[in-house]
């Protein structure tokens, strides 16, 4: 946890920010009841802190011609360090793989992959995924329909 003391007004301000984070700093400012400068002051110091990782847009994937999302878990063999550590990088470089977690349970990995169509997936399954170096297993679970998507973190009122 960070050891950064946070008041009232820098919960706010976190508020503000994953609400809408194209806030002009003046905007940002009058929502949070604080002066354009102090606001500034206290957005650096967060950044500083790392309690905000990065500023993002998110796209709709569907318009951009990603129909399919799916969710795939991945098995390695066990006790392969160097297949780990190539899958890993492999998978940073995979374009299309929005989200890689190590995990605890029967799989290895849990990956979140957009393709344009079934075809595609189909592909990235049999030709990049079952042939990199170390994975014994990968089964998939493909999203029908979208129920829920935040990236907002809760946060004290």
């Amino acid at each position: 946890m960070n050891a950064l003391e946070l008041d009232a007004y820098d919960w706010r301000l976190l508020q503000a920010l994953q609400s809408n984070a194209r806030l002009s700093n003046v905007a940002l400012s009058e929502q949070v009841n604080l002066s354009p400068s102090q606001c500034s002051r206290r957005l650096h110091r967060l950044e500083q802190s790392n309690l905000i990782e990065s500023y993002n847009t998110q796209l709709n994937i569907s318009e951009l011609g990603y129909n399919v999302t799916a969710f795939i878990t991945v098995t390695l063999e066990k006790g392969n360090t160097r297949a780990r550590k190539n899958f890993q990088d492999r998978v940073a470089m995979m374009d299309t793989v929005l989200e890689c977690y190590s995990v605890t349970g029967e799989s290895d990995y849990w990956l979140k992959v957009i393709a344009p169509d079934l075809p595609s997936l189909a592909t990235f399954l049999s030709e990049d995924l079952a042939f990199m170096e170390g994975v014994r297993d990968a089964s998939s679970t493909v999203v029908l329909n979208k129920v829920k998507q935040s990236v907002a973190v809760p946060l004290p009122s």
